[in-house]
């Protein structure tokens, strides 16, 4: 057993460290199995050697970000706390990670929330090419329309093109009435979604109707090329090896693109052809294009969904026979 006392300079920000009634606290206790006691800045940790050292360097972050006027939440401590199970290289403190601002809009930022999502931010903004792969509910989708959105805010970019297979997660949508434009629209549904959480309806119908935001089918890609764009490809798993090539060689003068994907549910009659998976291949080693992984230690959805992950993760590899 260890006891260890720190000294937090908080500039009185309590509540946005702690949260309401101390829950970001005795979560944190929860999570790395030590005992926590904070009296004004000073703050005791007790338990396991090892956890207690973990415990209080990811409290010391925490601090840092707190005192810098950012509120900590729930989803951001199982992040933070996943994080310390990654190798060396991949982590980060938190108070650098929430210090990346992403501007969306006139008075919209987004932040990344783990340290994964934070190397994939500097990714998407360093490379013309970004491809990131990881599982369901790491943020691939959202930050990168959010950096989508900061090209085309700041004028780096005229528009901002954003496509999807329409192809079938196991059921059949065939039976759906209507045009075919009106079929397609299921599957745009997630991009529609990550926009409007970043900015007012009536600014994204705006920007829609005149062209600046394109939510296209991948097959409407075909023949073009998109120059002064941010072209995103979402679901790429289920691009075939022909589709994503497609997809890559629309780029045109003073483009940029992000491939998303989660090579874990491809929904391909066979999941050997997807493009992403062969993509990691052919264009390893490229300059000018980037491959971020993410895990499940970077997932911020609700605190099941990382050990829902898991448990699938240990089902598939379990030895059969």
């Amino acid at each position: 057993m260890r006891t260890t006392t720190l000294d937090l300079d908080l500039n009185g920000r309590y509540a946005e460290l702690c949260g309401p009634a101390d829950a970001n606290l005795r979560l944190l206790e929860e999570l790395t199995g030590v005992r926590l006691v904070l009296r004004d800045d000073r703050a005791t940790l007790s338990g396991d050697e090892e956890a207690v050292a973990a415990a209080g360097d990811l409290l010391t972050h925490l601090a840092l970000a707190a005192a810098r006027g950012h509120t900590v939440t729930e989803v951001e401590i199982r992040a933070a706390v996943a994080n310390l199970e990654e190798p060396v290289h991949r982590r980060q403190g938190f108070d650098e990670v929430v210090g990346t601002d992403i501007p969306v809009g006139a008075r919209r930022i987004v932040k990344p929330r783990t340290a994964g999502q934070k190397r994939l931010i500097e990714a998407l903004f360093a490379h013309d090419i970004t491809l990131a792969i990881g599982p369901a509910g790491t943020g691939k989708t959202y930050l990168s329309v959010a950096t989508g959105l900061s090209y085309l805010h700041r004028g780096a970019v005229s528009r901002l093109v954003l496509a999807r297979p329409a192809v079938e997660a196991g059921e059949s949508l065939g039976y759906l009435p209507g045009a075919p434009e009106e079929k397609i629209a299921p599957y745009l549904r997630p991009l529609y979604d990550a926009l409007y959480a970043m900015l007012r309806g009536e600014r994204i119908r705006n920007l829609i109707e005149h062209g600046v935001i394109e939510i296209v089918p991948l097959a409407y890609m075909r023949g073009r090329t998109l120059d002064n764009a941010y072209v995103i490809l979402d679901e790429a798993q289920n691009c075939t090896q022909p589709q994503m090539k497609m997809f890559l060689t629309r780029l045109g003068q003073s483009s940029r693109a992000a491939v998303v994907g989660d090579i874990t549910q491809i929904d391909l009659p066979d999941p050997a052809a997807s493009g992403l998976v062969l993509a990691q291949k052919i264009l390893a080693g490229i300059d000018g294009i980037a491959f971020v992984y993410l895990t499940k230690a970077d997932i911020v959805r609700h605190g099941l969904v990382a050990r829902i992950v898991e448990a699938y993760e240990h089902f598939e590899n379990e030895p059969t026979g």
